[in-house]
């Protein structure tokens, strides 16, 4: 089956996770991805750690079906390759670091006269312009400029998230841009420049706390892993020392909670809990009683109890959990990539689609695909020992 992106050809100079990211759902769909790494030592994402055969996790989950060429492209003649490259690309991505780009001349605007179809898109902390633009960002610094933090965590202290949350939020918008561009430039014919700042991608998925903030009241609390705003909705401890997550949402769920699960119907008609606002602010009474009804049950009978009353809920589950979920296992959703060190799982892209597959080839060792690109671009032998002998390949 053809791909919605097959026959386009994206070049990038990426590092770390955003960029990375937004690339490899385009080579899912079918994108030809060449990624422009440094000779020698490549995107320093590759030596964040070693825990996948001695490949970095991080690498492993943002490149697989790219195609690595190693280019010095501050060397002359590297950017004469990198020329001839873009000539052919569609998109070219890059998340460097504030303003290289432009020094490399690969903004929007020298690339257009000579490039007319190119889509450009810039992924950076915080935008092409405006008194933060040179400032260097990254994941956790983002977490704390765009109010992430001071809504996560405890009472006591904030956290970050769990996963590289500020670089997800701008690879999905630099991604959906990018689809949207290639959209607009099969009507106009046309390029376009993208914009993608981190600081406003995670700005925008603050939109519930920050509007609940809205002028100058009260911020959500911090809550640790519960709801700051919602009551019940977070983790209960269960008698054998299970945690079970369950969530409400409403009066009719609340009445059915007390009735079915806690097993106390009078509940339902308390003062204290006669609301969501009630329930919030009596949470810790109410957790009390929740968690004294629980003490006498496994984490199993409170899911029973939960799932019989239809109460929304799930395990608190850590990462070796999540690789056996049999959810996933059931629905099929991991299958195999390759690395240089051996196949390793994947999981499937989420969203199904019946009208293709998506792609799901190897991730690259640094510098592998540098010859046959080369030659592809009409290099010769020769003249690829020479660069590679230069240092520009």
């Amino acid at each position: 089956m053809s791909r919605p992106l097959d026959g386009i050809t994206v070049v990038t100079l990426e590092h770390a996770i955003a960029a990375p990211f937004c690339t490899r759902q385009l080579a899912d769909l079918g994108a030809r991805v060449i990624k422009v790494e440094r000779p020698g030592s490549g995107d320093f994402a590759r030596g964040y750690d070693e825990r996948v055969k001695g490949l970095s996790s991080h690498f492993v989950w943002t490149n697989r079906s790219k195609e690595s060429l190693t280019l010095d492209v501050k060397h002359a003649e590297a950017r004469k390759v990198l020329d001839k490259l873009l000539q052919e690309a569609d998109v070219l991505v890059q998340n460097l670091a504030p303003g290289a780009a432009a020094r490399l001349g690969l903004s929007f605007d020298e690339l257009h006269p000579k490039y007319p179809g190119l889509i450009v898109c810039d992924i950076s902390g915080y935008g092409n312009d405006g008194p933060y633009r040179d400032k260097k960002a990254y994941d956790l610094l983002i977490q704390s400029e765009s109010g992430f933090l001071s809504v996560t965590g405890t009472k006591d202290e904030p956290a970050k998230a769990g996963c590289s949350i500020a670089d997800i939020a701008a690879g999905m918008y630099a991604y959906s841009n990018i689809l949207a561009a290639l959209v607009q430039r099969g009507k106009t014919g046309k390029g376009a420049r993208i914009d993608v700042s981190m600081l406003e991608s995670m700005v925008e998925w603050m939109g519930f706390p920050m509007y609940y903030a809205y002028d100058g009241a009260s911020p959500p609390p911090r809550a640790g892993a519960a709801h700051a705003t919602i009551f019940p909705y977070g983790p209960f401890l269960a008698g054998d020392g299970s945690s079970v997550m369950l969530g409400l949402q409403n009066e009719r769920e609340w009445a059915v909670f007390c009735k079915v699960v806690l097993q106390q119907p009078e509940l339902a008609e308390d003062a204290r809990f006669s609301s969501n606002s009630q329930r919030v602010a009596h949470r810790e009474e109410l957790r009390t009683i929740i968690t004294q009804a629980f003490s006498t049950l496994t984490a199993e009978q409170v899911v029973a109890r939960l799932d019989e009353a239809k109460i929304a809920n799930a395990r608190v589950n850590n990462m070796h959990d999540v690789w056996n979920h049999p959810q996933l296992k059931a629905r099929q959703r991991w299958t195999e990539v390759g690395t240089p060190e051996g196949p390793v799982p994947a999981l499937l892209p989420p969203g199904t689609q019946s009208s293709f597959s998506p792609r799901m080839d190897p991730i690259p060792a640094l510098g592998q695909h540098t010859d046959a690109i080369l030659k592809e671009l009409g290099w010769s032998e020769a003249e690829i020992a020479t660069l590679r002998a230069e240092g520009a390949i």
